[in-house]
């Protein structure tokens, strides 16, 4: 273990992510996950001759939105180039890309690192954000006796971001590839959904000695296709490469494959250099200027990012930074909790300086309406429930008009399965709002404490802690229903007598 802290990780990430445009890059043709093979190809995807690509508008604008997001250098003069390789999945024998003219040039994503000495914010650099087109998918188990090619996915337009060799571990890895996840589905310029391949993930892997500034020779390890995966390569693979330099053996720049399943990496071929591919400006394709008003109007669309939303929800709204977090992993999920916090206004402040509103929603949002989404294996964006309405139940359980058992059980499942439902009106209906007054409470509690007898002897020799045992007999004999505060203070003045 003690040679392996003599070496230093060193990472760069490349992420291709799909964006969520109608068509293809450069035509018409639908990207429609799912549908059957090869029914999404034209003579422009399949480059017969003839045929000349046209750029696709939204494209540049997700391009853009991107950039701008992760603090880029936008270049207003762009032009394509093809990358050249020849490969089954790609039907024109070559990749139209912008890999040597990114559209998006430097800027950084913001990841949280763990140490000894505490949580900090590292900023991970990027080299460069650009468009290109994706390959067909080649199929294996579909012919025992060949490989198949679907080329619905070619063409379609992605944009590949690429970091600087500036993380240093696999939990770095996993931190750097959630946040830009996130920031791809805050923004709706991709889905993110690893197991359909809108997101994969390239990662460049080296090793040096502590305190070395030279970089070592890299591997890459190909379409990573899930988050937890991208972090067992990276840490896998750097043994790999420690104990090669440790058995004074040469590393070789290759490229190398994943098996999750046994937990290794596999040589697939030796890697290539920039200058294997032969680029050239794509001459079918005019170069495009991007104007200053242009990305302006991008910029207007960008949304309240989630460390924006984390900072407002722990100052203005004083949650804890854990459910400032948990709240703001999904733009929709967050979206609908400002909604409820909306849809009243806030109480007067505590007498510890908080916000009644806020917390009992976050609780809400966190615990019943998760769970909800989690059994159901759904988005908030199929919850049955108006942010109004489950306002409007949050509303009951603060002014003590419902507890929150009652509340979260029975009102709750009627709502899911009757949500236009007026709220107020059906917890009348199905008699669950609690009582308070002494006139209801007092019969039951008079029946509690004659059945609890003996341990009324044992509270009033000093127990005091049986006192919860009565409130929660008398809350079961309510059904319910009893204000559980107003319980308490009842008990307590006929327990002194």
């Amino acid at each position: 273990m003690k040679e392996y802290q003599q070496y230093e990780t060193v990472v760069g990430l490349e992420i291709h992510a799909r964006l969520l445009t109608q068509s293809k890059l450069f035509c018409g043709d639908s990207i429609a996950f799912g549908d059957e093979p090869n029914t999404h190809t034209s003579p422009i995807t399949l480059a017969h001759p003839g045929t000349l690509p046209v750029m696709n508008k939204k494209a540049i604008e997700f391009a853009v939105k991107m950039g701008l997001a992760c603090h880029c250098r936008i270049e207003k003069y762009n032009y394509f180039a093809r990358k050249n390789y020849f490969y089954p999945d790609l039907p024109k024998g070559y990749q139209v890309s912008q890999h040597t003219t990114p559209i998006c040039a430097g800027g950084f994503i913001a990841i949280k690192t763990n140490s000894p000495e505490g949580t900090a914010i590292k900023n991970i650099r990027l080299n460069r954000i650009h468009m290109e087109e994706d390959a067909g998918k080649s199929l294996h188990d579909v012919d025992n006796s060949n490989t198949c090619i679907d080329y619905n996915r070619a063409g379609t337009a992605l944009i590949e971001i690429v970091s600087e060799p500036d993380i240093r571990s696999g939990e770095e890895a996993f931190a750097y590839l959630t946040e830009v996840r996130q920031l791809l589905r805050y923004l709706e310029v991709c889905d993110g959904n690893m197991e359909e391949g809108s997101l994969r993930c390239d990662v460049n892997i080296s090793v040096r000695q502590q305190g070395d500034t030279k970089l070592g020779t890299r591997v890459e390890v190909k379409n990573l296709n899930s988050i937890r995966n991208v972090k067992l390569a990276v840490e896998i693979e750097a043994k790999r490469l420690i104990d090669i330099i440790g058995n004074g053996v040469t590393i070789t720049q290759e490229t190398r494959g994943f098996d999750a399943n046994t937990g290794t990496t596999f040589a697939t071929r030796e890697k290539e250099d920039a200058d294997d591919y032969r680029y050239f400006a794509e001459p079918d394709l005019t170069p495009f200027q991007l104007q200053d008003e242009f990305i302006e109007l991008i910029r207007q669309t960008i949304p309240v990012l989630p460390a924006e939303r984390i900072k407002r929800y722990t100052t203005e709204l004083h949650l804890s930074e854990y459910d400032a977090t948990i709240l703001t992993e999904e733009k929709a999920f967050s979206d609908y909790f400002e909604k409820v916090i909306e849809s009243f206004p806030p109480s007067p402040l505590s007498g510890e300086g908080q916000g009644l509103r806020p917390k009992p929603a976050a609780n809400w949002m966190l615990g019943p309406v998760k769970s909800w989404i989690n059994e159901s294996n759904s988005e908030i964006g199929s919850f049955p429930l108006s942010p109004a309405s489950l306002a409007s139940v949050i509303g009951m359980v603060e002014e003590g008009k419902l507890s929150f058992s009652v509340a979260s059980t029975k009102l709750f499942s009627r709502l899911l399965k009757e949500p236009g439902r007026d709220p107020g009106q059906l917890a009348i209906e199905e008699n669950l709002i609690q009582q308070s007054d002494v006139s209801s409470i007092g019969p039951i509690i008079d029946s509690v404490l004659e059945k609890f007898a003996a341990k009324v002897t044992e509270y009033k020799k000093g127990k005091k802690g049986l006192l919860a045992l009565f409130v929660g007999e008398v809350l079961k004999q309510s059904k319910g229903k009893a204000d559980p505060k107003v319980t308490s203070q009842l008990l307590e003045e006929k327990l002194k007598s």
